[in-house]
């Protein structure tokens, strides 16, 4: 089926899939991030502190997710839309008002669970479930809510702020949540979809459906994800630590900000070429592939420090990106079934998203003693070419065990 085929007969759920990523924006690292200047000087935090307080909330929405994930499982898709977008929507009136560290605290933890855990959660829930021969090609277009939101959010908030101050900002996006996102998901997913026969050929799952517990004591498991965790660890410390790197560097912020179109652009593109690739071969054949780009791009930001390694960075990033999401949302299903999708995927996201917490925390610490910014990314480059060894070992044992 072509392309433009399958978006013409799938628009309401790849729409309502594009919407619940886009709109995960407001719990995202980097969207939060544009916002830690100004939070670390009215609290009067460093680097570290704030790091620190962070990556606890983080954490702690980490941990509430297995069980909260669930409920993707037990649900519809439209019912979870309803318990969510409205919560992540007080929590953004929250950190308008905040006015303590430990009200602070709370509204980073409902954020980070509700926006990044959650929305994320089910939207690549629903379309792993929904498809099936065509999984790669939805994957790839609910995953372009990320793009967009990266594209767009970090530009119109450096205006917004200048015009109406930060924490108004944020009211903003709490308005846009119930008065734009809620009514248009729902609209969108309230009927579900199961995959069919004549959406083609190659239908990629697992041959048995694997309960969770069954996934915790699978080895390749845990082998996969110390791969799988690369991205998250390193884009959301780069983007916690953008306003560090821009005045280290010696760049604009705006300049900065506007390399995420770059990444955008680029990331788009590959995301779509990647659904395409998947549905052909297979996420778990091309599962050693995303990290090259990725390493590239640590070496460039770590070593170089005109202008353009930032967009070169953002670039290689926008490769990585754009195939390592639609690869994880490809993936999971074909080594471990769907029926138990929802609760297998809440306890990956829920490791991803520790790893999303230590990198601000512990990036933060060794600023605060002194290890060089740059040298860490570079560190962070090597640790992509081992991990990339590692992949290739999953990918023969996972195709060994599925024969």
């Amino acid at each position: 089926m072509g392309f433009v085929l399958f978006l013409r007969q799938n628009f309401r759920w790849l729409a309502g899939g594009f919407l619940l990523t886009y709109f995960s924006s407001f719990g995202q690292t980097f969207f939060i991030s544009l916002s830690s200047g100004d939070i670390r000087a009215e609290y009067g935090l460093s680097h570290g502190q704030f790091g620190s307080l962070y990556m606890a909330a983080t954490l702690l929405s980490a941990f509430s997710l297995p069980q909260l994930g669930r409920i993707v499982d037990h649900f519809s898709v439209s019912r979870v839309v309803v318990m969510t977008v409205p919560v992540l929507a007080l929590a953004a009136v929250s950190m308008a008002y905040a006015t303590s560290l430990i009200w602070l605290f709370l509204t980073l933890y409902v954020l980070r669970l509700f926006g990044q855990g959650l929305m994320i959660h089910t939207a690549m829930t629903a379309m792993g479930r929904w498809y099936s021969a065509q999984r790669g090609r939805a994957v790839a277009v609910a995953n372009l809510g990320n793009q967009a939101g990266e594209a767009t959010f970090p530009l119109v908030f450096v205006f917004i702020v200048a015009a109406l101050g930060w924490r108004n900002t944020w009211l903003l996006a709490a308005t846009a949540l119930l008065l734009v996102a809620l009514p248009l998901i729902l609209v969108l997913m309230r009927v579900e979809r199961t995959p069919r026969r004549s959406d083609g050929v190659g239908m990629r799952t697992a041959p048995r459906d694997w309960t969770r517990g069954e996934v915790l004591r699978d080895p390749l498991f845990w082998m996969a994800l110390l791969g799988v965790l690369a991205p998250g660890f390193i884009v959301t410390t780069i983007y916690f630590h953008q306003v560090y790197l821009v005045n280290l560097r010696g760049w604009s912020m705006e300049a900065f900000a506007g390399s995420f179109l770059a990444m955008s652009i680029t990331t788009v593109f590959t995301g779509l070429l990647s659904g395409v690739l998947i549905d052909r071969y297979s996420a778990i054949r091309l599962l050693p592939i995303f990290l090259l780009p990725l390493a590239s791009a640590c070496f460039v930001l770590g070593i170089f420090d005109h202008i353009w390694s930032a967009y070169a960075f953002m670039t290689l990033l926008g490769i990585s990106n754009g195939f390592s999401s639609t690869l994880f949302g490809a993936l999971w299903p074909e080594i471990y079934g769907i029926r138990h999708l929802g609760s297998i995927r809440s306890i990956m996201i829920a490791i991803l998203v520790f790893a999303t917490a230590l990198g601000p925390g512990l990036t933060g610490f060794l600023i605060d003693y002194g290890i060089p910014y740059p040298h860490q990314i570079v560190g962070m480059g090597v640790y992509c070419l081992v991990m990339i060894g590692l992949m290739i070992t999953v990918r023969n044992r996972v195709i060994a065990r599925m024969v």
